[in-house]
């Protein structure tokens, strides 16, 4: 990637870091697109050549991500199997960038609370949707490159992108859900896609047994 693109793709994050940020402090209602160009340090017309909305910048960092994660998975060696090729893809994106570091680790409930409201405001739904179903095909292309398949013709591909999509979700609606404790990101995603790997077998519930004499 040159410096050209490398600048778009931080102004890019930057933007949707601050619409993030804003709206989980503030409320999805009470964030202007002047407030978000202005905490990214650009203008609100840099933000419209961006995005054509508040709640595409929100569900951008979703996509992005993702889009990261199909391509890293093209490059995972050849020979590795595909559900850990895909877990170690998958987490790779999860390190935080420079836009986020900058600013002080916010209070963990507070922050879930705010993400519940969020992902929950009916714009942000939608764009989240759109974004997925590009994702989803990106993803889908990407496990078709790497196992023959044809997303076209072949249902295989289409349905591991839509299963590690479901995982993350489920993952992340995990992360923020109230009283859930400090369980990382990271770890939650692994164990969504190990389980999937291991074909979603019962969990064992029924404990040790007793010996009847």
């Amino acid at each position: 990637m040159g410096l050209r693109e490398r600048k778009k793709q931080e102004t890019r994050s930057a933007l949707s870091w601050a619409a993030i940020r804003l709206i989980v402090e503030r409320g999805y209602d009470q964030v202007l697109v002047e407030d978000i160009a202005n905490a990214a340090g650009v203008s609100s017309r840099t933000f419209n050549n961006y995005f054509s909305s508040k709640a595409e910048a929100v569900a951008s960092r979703h996509l992005d991500r993702c889009l990261r994660m199909a391509q890293d998975l093209r490059e995972r060696p050849a020979g590795e199997p595909l559900w850990e090729a895909i877990t170690q893809a998958v987490v790779a994106q999860l390190h935080p960038g420079p836009e986020v570091t900058a600013h002080p680790k916010p209070d963990r409930e507070a922050w879930a609370a705010g993400i519940r409201l969020m992902v929950a405001a009916p714009a942000v739904q939608a764009e989240t949707l759109r974004a997925g179903a590009t994702a989803e095909a990106e993803i889908a292309a990407a496990v078709g490159e790497r196992t023959g398949t044809d997303p076209r013709k072949d249902i295989y591909p289409r349905l591991v992108a839509a299963t590690v999509l479901a995982a993350t979700n489920v993952a992340s609606q995990q992360f923020v859900s109230p009283g859930a404790g400090p369980a990382d990101i990271g770890e939650l995603i692994t164990d969504c896609l190990r389980q999937i790997a291991a074909g979603l077998p019962p969990p064992d519930r029924e404990g040790p047994r007793t010996t009847q004499l």
